[in-house]
């Protein structure tokens, strides 16, 4: 009988259990193959074919020490585990430095080609050996920036010497050589730069210092932004992103994210540029500040055209500012047209349901040729279909660059939500194959981000740069010259509620205050930092919508959720009239009930009680929502809104459940 498999495919996995070795955790599925199989006949000549099938046991590391997820890039077999590779690439920095896994590597070559002398290990030894050439190739082409330690590069001159050592019939050696050289090069070109742009600074600026606003395009000041975001995105460091590095940034230890800080100071230096070309406007009509007002919705037309989501959420977020929203006269004085467009617009942001709008429009258009964009208005449903048509007939593909916040909330969620180091004092490795689902979109973008073929334009940036930007608190008097507050801010509410926008929530909207770090902070006018102040007009003291922070991270604003956990938000006795809720986050499973989850939130505060004294309830925009005691919280949850819990002894629930029944008898009776 000749078996010869054929058609071979994957039925799925099934988890089985834990394997514990020293040193590592081990994962174990069950993965069904099936595949063809051939009986060979007596003759000789024909074959009968039928389907078989087997279980074979596949083992993925969940914990261990370094030395151990160094040996688990090899598979059993001896060959190269690229999908371990990949993860571990991009998430060690968290745990190791590029000296430590050299090393590692290192010693665990030198320890297997001893070992390479035993005949009956030869053939295995030798596979091992080929494998660990080639991590180090890879991590050389892939991660070259992890070998960039100027100016003595140590990790080069060790991987040289490891190479002259003991594989002398590698390049690897002198790869390692000219990786140097480059790096050495490059850094002497940008000192060199540096001391130029110094030497123009001193002399003055390239562009036209009398360029205005109103003589450059729509279609220009989009390119331009685009130009500026693509590039910083490109330069975006992924495991910068990983929460172990940017929530923990200003903690001791920390390391500086500075490929994200830059994409932020430029999400806010437009956000800032949109709220002062809108408030310097004191000696003009409303009907010309209007104007200004449309073209900026204008610009994030043609940004969302090119699939530039960042400044296209940084134009929205400024014009939804609290001194730029309630400039109510000016609002009214927009086209019909102009305010569904810009309705639209906003609502690709929207907070609900996790964000799903803008990363479903970023799941279809990452590496779609052009953007997909729906209108319920005729005129911009004829202006999108023109457009699409042009595209079309002359072969534009346009890049992607999207808004990096969405990355560096889940990524922070994650964090927060997993440890580094299991009880058994291992590394969590499978907190790091989750970090890494992010970063692989992450990397996938920056690739669409290539694809923008824009000019820099030197007239462009004098303007951008030239204008002068305000703090919240000249926003907010600037804003209060042009339009007077009114004796009723119950009529400012209603109005803008008829003009058909809102201000957005700001705890979720934007970079404000999640790229600022504010910890356990009460408002913006407290931060000290340049950072935060230039974003301090994002979210202001003015602003009607209360803060939210997070005691355990940067306040990551949107729950990570899988299909079955969801990261919540939980505060103690929050009352309902406060203007600031501190949250700690949790993990949620499919299996917890009520009293698991207030156990977890009393040992996350450190406070002494029993789960029946406590109910939890669920914080709504339209009130709460009082979760059952016997509960399966995971299900019984509103998903549809922000996860943000409280809870509250028994005594102050029924407390304020009496307090709410005879405000609604009141009412009754005054009626």
């Amino acid at each position: 009988m000749d078996l010869g498999r054929q058609e071979s495919q994957d039925e799925g996995n099934r988890f089985w259990r834990e394997e514990r070795e020293e040193g590592a955790v081990y994962m174990v599925y069950l993965k069904r193959v099936t595949y063809r199989s051939h009986d060979r006949l007596e003759e000789g000549e024909k074959f009968m074919s039928h389907l078989m099938w087997e279980t074979l046991k596949v083992r993925v590391v969940k914990a261990g020490t370094l030395e151990r997820l160094v040996e688990c890039m090899e598979t059993c077999q001896g060959d190269l585990d690229s999908s371990h590779l990949n993860v571990f690439l991009s998430t060690y920095r968290t745990f190791a430095s590029p000296e430590q896994v050299l090393k590692t590597l290192i010693n665990r070559f030198i320890m297997l080609k001893s070992c390479a002398k035993d005949d009956d290990r030869k053939e295995m030894v030798e596979e091992q050996l080929k494998t660990i050439r080639s991590v180090i190739s890879v991590w050389l082409d892939t991660h070259p920036d992890d070998f960039r330690e100027h100016p003595d590069y140590p990790c080069l001159l060790d991987l040289e010497d490891f190479a002259k050592e003991h594989i002398a019939d590698s390049d690897l050696g002198v790869r390692a050589r000219h990786r140097l050289e480059k790096f050495q090069k490059e850094a002497k070109t940008l000192e060199e730069s540096i001391e130029e742009m110094h030497l123009g600074a001193r002399h003055g600026i390239n562009g036209d210092k009398n360029v205005l606003f109103n003589q450059i395009s729509n279609r220009s000041v989009a390119e331009q932004l685009t130009f500026k975001d693509a590039e910083l995105f490109r330069k975006v460091v992924p495991h910068h992103c990983l929460g172990a590095v940017w929530s923990r940034r200003r903690k001791k230890g920390g390391k500086n994210p500075s490929s994200v800080v830059a994409t932020i100071q430029q999400f806010n230096n437009v956000s800032l540029r949109v709220i002062a070309t809108v408030l310097n406007t004191r000696g003009m009509k409303t009907s010309q500040r209007a104007k200004i007002l449309q073209r900026w919705i204008e610009i994030a037309q043609e940004l969302r055209d090119l699939k530039n989501f960042s400044s296209l959420r940084a134009i929205i977020s400024g014009l939804q500012t609290h001194p730029v929203y309630r400039l109510r006269k000016t609002w009214a004085a927009l086209p019909k047209n102009i305010m569904v467009l810009f309705t639209e617009l906003s609502e690709i942001f929207s907070n609900e349901n996790n964000q799903i709008t803008s990363r479903e429009l970023l799941m279809k258009e990452a590496t779609a040729k052009f953007p997909d964009i729906e209108s319920q208005n005729k005129t911009l449903q004829r202006r999108n279909l023109l457009k699409r048509q042009s595209w079309i007939e002359n072969g534009i593909v346009q890049g992607t660059v999207p808004y990096l916040g969405t990355f560096l909330t889940d990524l922070t969620m994650i964090d927060t939500a997993f440890a580094d180091i299991t009880d058994d004092n291992l590394i969590n490795f499978e907190k790091h194959r989750k970090e890494f689902e992010v970063i692989a979109q992450l990397k996938l973008l920056q690739s669409a981000a290539q694809i923008y073929q824009i000019v820099k334009d030197e007239n462009f940036w004098t303007w951008f740069y030239s204008v002068n930007v305000y703090t919240d608190t000249e926003s907010h008097d600037l804003s209060c010259t042009i339009e007077p507050p009114s004796d009723s801010n119950a009529k400012i509410k209603k109005k803008s509620a008829s003009l058909g926008h809102r201000p957005v929530k700001f705890d979720s909207a934007k970079f404000a205050l999640f790229s600022c770090g504010l910890e356990n902070r009460k408002s913006m006018s407290s931060i000290p930092d340049t950072l935060s102040t230039l974003a301090a007009p994002i979210m202001t003291h003015h602003s009607s919508t209360s803060s939210v922070v997070s005691s355990d991270s940067d306040n990551p604003s949107s729950p990570f959720r899988s299909s079955d956990t969801y990261v919540i938000r939980v505060s103690v006795n929050s009352t309902s009239d406060s203007d600031t809720h501190v949250y700690k986050s949790i993990m949620l499973t499919n299996t917890d009930h009520t009293h698991t989850v207030i156990s977890k939130v009393l040992e996350k505060y450190c406070m002494e009680g029993k789960p029946e004294d406590y109910r939890l309830l669920q914080i709504l925009e339209d009130g709460e929502l009082l979760i059952p005691e016997r509960a399966n919280v995971f299900y019984a949850l509103n998903n549809s809104s922000e996860l943000n819990f409280v809870i509250k002894s028994r005594e102050d629930y029924e407390t304020s459940t009496l307090k709410r029944q005879k405000k609604r008898r009141f009412k009754k009776l005054s009626l």
